[in-house]
């Protein structure tokens, strides 16, 4: 009887395709126009790469990367990634997916549609193109873990049939396609696992913890807890997150998963009194009943990324959210859309 290959748990995160040699200069971002992707995006460019930006705008923003169409080095294409898109290109990072509750649950098929379908035509594209390819997983694959905190070999604690496994399970099955993709076609891919980040160019209407107290704060609204405040959280500002992603694409050791994120952990009820104390202002906390399927711990193991990409974050807690007010107060003061 034939046997199916046997693949070993330890060598699965090593290399089976040694891809042709690429200039490395043509880069994909999907999501590009977002919050994580245009900073992304800035980012390579910096670096000398040509960058095509794929965005749906269904979350992404126009403002987001509008300093950035007179570069010649960069283009901007309209398309949603759960149809197939064909380009010559080198390197791609798949980003798109909406990423805060708000928006994953406003259309949850969709949402998932997005992770697998689109993770699809971007593998699809990777191995026509022979390009590397790196997703951008999630904390939430760890559910509401019952081991903190989380390395990358904990498999984590999913209901997939809630409120938020749309998102959770959606980048659950596009981690497994893109280990597929690399066991049966040899597509050269890395995974990164990014957990809460934070920054200017968020939306002040996703609902991310961060963004709704800064805004509350700065309009002198309560500040609103959900549950008791007790559960905690780890922040990593975007401008080190991105350094993480650069770093896990060029490197040639791993292929991942590997979690990136800041490890120091917070309560909300800590950050709430943070970001009060930094506004200057002396607003209410209400709280109200927590959501469901909500983790009540999130801190990230970042061993990983630490011996391989030789990476830690550097932007503590306090100086980020002063950079991230600032960037709330003057779109509140203009009343530019974000």
């Amino acid at each position: 009887m034939a046997h199916a290959p046997r693949h070993d748990p330890v060598d699965q995160n090593r290399f089976i395709y040694t891809p042709e040699i690429h200039s490395d200069h043509r880069v994909l971002v999907t999501g590009g126009a977002g919050f994580l992707g245009s900073h992304l995006c800035e980012a390579l460019l910096a670096r000398g790469r040509d960058v095509l930006c794929v965005d749906n705008f269904f979350t992404g923003r126009k403002a987001n990367i509008a300093h950035l169409l007179g570069d010649s080095r960069f283009e901007l294409l309209r398309h949603d990634v759960t149809h197939p898109l064909f380009a010559e290109v080198d390197r791609i990072y798949n980003l798109a997916c909406p990423a805060s509750p708000i928006h994953y649950q406003y259309n949850p098929v969709k949402t998932i549609k997005t992770s697998v379908v689109g993770a699809i035509h971007m593998l699809g594209l990777a191995k026509r193109v022979k390009a590397r390819i790196l997703q951008a997983s999630t904390s939430e694959v760890y559910g509401s873990p019952a081991v903190h905190p989380q390395p990358e070999s904990y498999w984590g604690n999913v209901n997939p049939v809630g409120i938020r496994s749309c998102y959770d399970e959606g980048k659950r099955a596009a981690e497994c396609l893109f280990m597929d993709y690399h066991r049966q076609n040899r597509v050269d891919v890395r995974i990164v696992r990014i957990f809460n980040t934070y920054g200017p160019r968020m939306l002040p209407n996703d609902g991310r913890v961060v963004s709704n107290f800064i805004v509350q704060a700065l309009k002198g609204a309560p500040l609103t807890i959900y549950g008791d405040g007790s559960q905690t959280r780890s922040f990593c500002y975007v401008d080190d997150l991105v350094e993480a992603m650069i770093r896990m694409m060029d490197q040639d050791e791993i292929i991942g998963p590997v979690n990136i994120g800041n490890p120091g952990e917070f309560t909300i009820l800590e950050l709430a009194e943070q970001v009060r104390e930094l506004v200057g202002t002396r607003t209410e906390i209400r709280f109200e009943p927590l959501p469901s399927d909500d983790p009540l711990q999130r801190k990230p193991d970042i061993a990983l990324a630490e011996r391989h990409l030789g990476w830690t974050p550097r932007i503590p807690l306090r100086e980020g959210l002063v950079k991230t007010i600032a960037y709330f107060d003057d779109l509140l003061r203009t009343g530019a859309s974000g």
